[in-house]
């Protein structure tokens, strides 16, 4: 029902209230991701690929196992397999599988008693590739003839006979353009490209966890999806969501990029 009336009187607004949480935050109380450690932990650090498509000969960890310190390295080989959906696409983004798809695609990881150790292990890794053809523009991606990155990717949304490299379809509109046009004294056509961009936020993503002999799990993650965060690792982990605690830390900015999972997934296989 309508109010006849505006309101005039408010409890909050125009008013001062004090943030929840930020008295800790100015005391120096509040916890960020990186603030949580844990007795023994082990440090992780992430080979890349250099290659933006690559099929991947051979691994070769065993100067980094060789080092002292090293506790653990971990492949693609190491993760469960038969995952299908958003599951499968986010394990392709966490490890690379039989092909590195892209610049920086994550092909191993390391877990050792610091994170110089593990950095150094990490250089240590030799990765065989076969550099196979790519392309690095969206319209070239998509043009005839144009190598297929992954096969079979394209969801519902993609029309038939789009270019396989295309993965998701989305149109919308308002109005009606071509009366527009029809209507104006002048019309001045141009494609605009722009790059994708970061959030610039200012805290880099951080994640700790742990494995009880119990087959439970915890993670402290700066993230604001925990509930999806969850559900993901316990996928990669092979247990059930319900054994699986995710403590969400403060964020030091995030503006819907820590909505998602980057390196979470990554840090739960190499526990």
């Amino acid at each position: 029902m309508a109010r006849d009336d505006v309101k005039t009187g408010y409890k909050l607004i125009g008013t001062r209230p004090n943030r929840p949480d930020g008295l800790d935050k100015v005391t120096g109380r509040a916890r960020y991701g990186a603030d949580f450690s844990l007795p023994g932990m082990l440090h992780a650090a992430v080979v890349r690929s250099p290659h933006a498509h690559a099929r991947i000969v051979k691994i070769d960890a065993s100067k980094a196992l060789a080092l002292d310190g090293v506790k653990a390295v971990v492949t693609r080989a190491d993760l469960p397999t038969g995952l299908t959906g958003e599951d499968l696409n986010l394990q392709d983004n966490t490890l690379a599988g039989e092909k590195a798809l892209y610049d920086g695609h994550a092909v191993a990881a390391v877990a050792a008693t610091s994170a110089l150790i593990a950095q150094d292990a990490a250089r240590l890794i030799e990765v065989t590739y076969e550099v196979l053809p790519h392309v690095t523009d969206v319209d070239a991606a998509m043009a005839p003839g144009a190598p297929v990155i992954r096969e079979g990717v394209a969801d519902y949304s993609v029309p038939e006979g789009m270019h396989g490299n295309v993965a998701r379809y989305m149109e919308f509109g308002h109005g009606d353009v071509e009366a527009g046009f029809a209507a104006a004294d002048i019309v001045r056509e141009h494609t605009y490209k722009t790059e994708a961009t970061h959030q610039g936020y200012i805290e880099p993503h951080a994640c700790v966890g742990q494995m009880g002999e119990d087959g439970r799990g915890e993670m402290w993650v700066c993230t604001q999806g925990h509930w999806y965060i969850r559900r993901m690792c316990a996928s990669v982990l092979g247990i059930e969501a319900a054994n699986l605690r995710v403590t969400p830390s403060e964020i030091g900015g995030g503006f819907g990029g820590k909505t998602t999972i980057f390196m979470e997934r990554r840090r739960a296989d190499v526990r």
